[in-house]
């Protein structure tokens, strides 16, 4: 589902991973983009595709009805080599 929605804003999922509680995401995308619009678009994706499919293991995990919390955290590299940031990201635990 991410790489769908980041092929939408033309950019690149490079590496995905978390936690139970959150997920890593390393995007490249063009500075056109606003990431306000491409967090959203993710998370809202995912949230009406894991809704319609009624998973009952994850109503008990909602944020008062809602998939994720409202708020995000992003940052850019800056400068720091994609690869070190890759290996962070595939450090952590995959959601299950």
């Amino acid at each position: 589902i991410f790489p769908s929605v980041c092929n939408d804003f033309e950019a690149d999922l490079v590496e995905f991973d978390g936690k139970k509680y959150h997920v890593h995401l390393l995007i490249t995308y063009p500075p056109k983009v606003s990431i306000s619009r491409l967090v959203n678009s993710l998370k809202g994706v995912l949230s009406r595709l894991i809704r319609k499919k009624k998973y009952r293991s994850i109503r008990s995990q909602l944020w008062a009805a809602a998939l994720w919390a409202p708020s995000y955290f992003a940052t850019s590299c800056g400068g720091a080599p994609i690869s070190i940031i890759k290996q962070y990201i595939e450090q952590q635990n995959t959601p299950d």
